[in-house]
């Protein structure tokens, strides 16, 4: 089942189309009862969030799943106050939302790179576990996940992701800066996790360096958060397709056809739509 200390790729495979298949049950449950979820991702640059989330969601409805990104806040925004831009995409009933990074950014990326003053800092670490705690008992189901590596690994990605013209968008600015600061964000993520890892909003923490076990480990533990019967809908009877052979349509030559680089359109009178 594994090999060189990681899962063979076809046993990944099977595992993640089961957790997958879970997960549309839990969103059928989450809809039935009208829960109120959101999870936030957290961790190290390069630390895989992105590829769990996307495995996560692949099965899902997406009009009752969302992924909030959230790009760097406009002026009016740094203007508010901090957690109100988070606010609107807070889940609804029947929803989930995923974060992908969230309020702590002013924790993370903020507190190292200068980009929030000491004072906001502060306020910060004062106020998130009292903005949770009323997000509890709102009744929303919060879940935090970290997503720990070592240096090594994220040494390793940042040169994969530098050598593959296809992911090279995935290195910022930032991420690029960040390469310096190694010990600055392990200062600040141990702050915060002492200001925010709370009885009533713990985190989460995922063994990140091998991308296969996080995604299974994180997708099986968020599945263990929340209770869920199988409330997957019974196949229908589908009635026959109804179609009017005395309707002469316009012939289909007449269309404005994409090129077929692959296969070929179709020109003959046989075909349907």
């Amino acid at each position: 089942m594994y090999e060189n200390g990681k899962l063979k790729y076809k046993h990944y495979e099977k595992e993640l189309a089961r957790l997958q298949a879970e997960l549309l049950k839990l969103q059928y449950w989450v809809k039935e009862n009208n829960l109120k979820v959101a999870v936030i991702f957290e961790g190290r640059d390069a630390a895989g969030k992105g590829g769990v989330i996307k495995r996560i969601t692949e099965p899902l409805n997406p009009r009752s799943v969302r992924i909030a990104a959230l790009a760097k806040p406009t002026e009016r925004e740094r203007g508010q106050w901090y957690f109100q831009r988070y606010v609107q995409h807070l889940p609804a009933e029947g929803e989930i939302v995923i974060f992908d990074r969230s309020w702590y950014n002013r924790a993370g990326v903020e507190r190292v790179m200068g980009f929030c003053s000491e004072e906001e800092y502060q306020e910060f670490l004062r106020s998130c576990p009292e903005f949770e705690n009323m997000l509890i008992r709102s009744g929303i189901i919060l879940i935090k996940y970290w997503f720990a590596i070592d240096d090594e690994q994220q040494d390793k990605r940042f040169h994969a992701r530098n050598n593959d013209p296809l992911k090279r968008w995935k290195l910022s600015d930032i991420d690029l800066l960040a390469r310096s600061k190694w010990v600055d964000y392990s200062k600040a993520k141990d702050d915060m996790f002492a200001h925010t890892d709370t009885k009533e909003s713990p985190w989460f923490v995922v063994n990140a360096n091998v991308k296969r076990h996080a995604r299974l480990n994180c997708m099986s533990h968020l599945l263990s958060q929340i209770p869920y019967k199988d409330l997957t809908p019974e196949a229908v009877e589908l009635d026959p397709l109804i179609i009017d052979e005395e309707y002469d349509r316009p012939p289909i030559s007449d269309l404005n056809w994409i090129p077929a680089i692959y296969g070929e359109n179709p020109d003959g009178v046989e075909f349907k739509m």
